[in-house]
């Protein structure tokens, strides 16, 4: 059997000190997530945060700049994760479209809520994001090439 971690893309989305999330059910119970989901084959990754965000918030996404690529291994399941996280900003709510099945609601939350509420935080990715984001770290679309 050959290993293979699986690609990822995550939306960070920040509106005047609250962050987007979704909340989802999981086989722990309801967390908290960003926006986030796997690549598809013969889709970008702009692509598919653009597509991950809308079929779990209703929102419209522009990416914006690349916040960085995340390595983690689900303490869970040993399954290993390479999330590529994007900044942008959303708009065009949609709100009759329907939600991706396992995602209860969408939710704006401040990083106290999300430090306060880290157990209920999918992964830690979650928040390492937002505190990321919040250093100012970014880099620019560009970083990601698809051939």
């Amino acid at each position: 059997m050959q290993w293979m971690p699986h690609a990822t893309v995550a939306a960070i989305v920040e509106e005047n000190g609250k962050f987007l999330l979704v909340e989802e059910i999981t086989d722990r119970g309801n967390r908290f997530n960003q926006p986030a989901g796997h690549l598809e084959d013969n889709e970008t990754l702009i692509e598919a945060v653009i597509r991950e965000t809308l079929e779990e918030t209703a929102y419209s996404f522009k990416p914006e700049s690349l916040l960085g690529i995340y390595h983690w291994q689900h303490e869970h399941n040993a399954t290993t994760y390479l999330r590529f996280a994007y900044i942008g900003s959303v708009h065009n709510h949609q709100p009759n479209l329907a939600l991706d099945e396992g995602i209860v609601r969408t939710v704006w939350m401040s990083v106290e809520e999300m430090r306060n509420n880290a157990a209920l935080m999918r992964s830690p990715q979650v928040l390492r994001c937002v505190e990321d984001y919040l250093s100012g770290q970014q880099f620019p679309l560009s970083v990601v090439t698809h051939l």
